[in-house]
């Protein structure tokens, strides 16, 4: 540490000095004044070359012109905007079939509706979903979509080898009409409640053309139909662990 008083570094020393430990005479500021650099600082400076804004033109109703110049917003919004996070689930990778589903096997419902209900597994849509019919004729399930983490596969199976699986039967097909959203008046509000619309007709002709082939090879197994129309359900001695489905 240089004694109070004394030059420190450079061969004539330094214009600031130690007035005490760690206090220097002169502030930052003030030193670099003394030094003169801040007049050859931009001596060297390298002019920017600035993209020329376009230039907005109004005319008027007299025929002149006038530049409009686009004036900053005066406020901001308070929030933050919101922006997607990243996620890897949004992926084109189409969802694993698990080995125990295969065309034909009865598969049991857990959730919706149709829940302790058997159905026939047909295919796995592009959506990842599977396309089970009951047939609608045996136990009222009819054409949906159901996802696989909501069915048990049966070790029974159904021979649809001879069942052609038509390609309109795809995701847009189960997809609902969007309805326009109408606000409603006082006498609307306050009406009775609307009747539920009928099945499309279109629809339950292609559950019938398509039931009549599926019908037919549950037929052709004994006792197939009875199982399929019976709910699955557990009991108080059931231990779902224990059972070989």
């Amino acid at each position: 540490m240089p004694k109070k008083g004394k030059t420190t570094t450079g061969p004539r020393g330094s214009r600031n000095e130690f007035l005490s430990k760690g206090v220097e005479r002169l502030s930052r500021s003030a030193s670099y004044s003394r030094k003169g650099k801040w007049a050859v600082k931009n001596k060297k400076a390298v002019v920017k070359t600035v993209a020329a804004k376009p230039v907005i033109t109004k005319t008027l109703k007299n025929g002149q012109t006038r530049v409009i110049s686009k004036k900053t917003p005066r406020w901001y919004p308070a929030e933050d905007v919101k922006r997607p996070l990243p996620s890897r689930k949004a992926n084109a990778r189409p969802t694993r079939l698990r080995s125990s589903l295969t065309p034909g096997t009865v598969v049991i419902l857990l959730a919706g509706r149709f829940r302790g209900k058997r159905a026939v597994f047909l295919k796995q849509l592009a959506s990842g979903l599977l396309l089970v019919s009951g047939p609608y004729k045996v136990n009222g399930v009819p054409l949906r979509r159901v996802n696989q983490a909501y069915v048990i596969a049966t070790s029974t199976k159904v021979d649809i080898s001879g069942i052609k699986v038509d390609d309109k039967f795809n995701d847009d097909y189960f997809k609902k009409p969007k309805a326009e959203k109408k606000k409603k008046t006082e006498a609307e509000f306050f009406a009775e409640p609307e009747k539920k619309k009928p099945i499309d007709k279109a629809r339950a002709d292609d559950q019938k053309a398509f039931d009549a082939g599926l019908i037919k090879a549950v037929n052709a197994v004994p006792q197939l139909a009875e199982y399929l129309g019976a709910r699955f359900t557990l009991k108080r001695s059931d231990f779902p662990h224990e059972i070989r489905f």
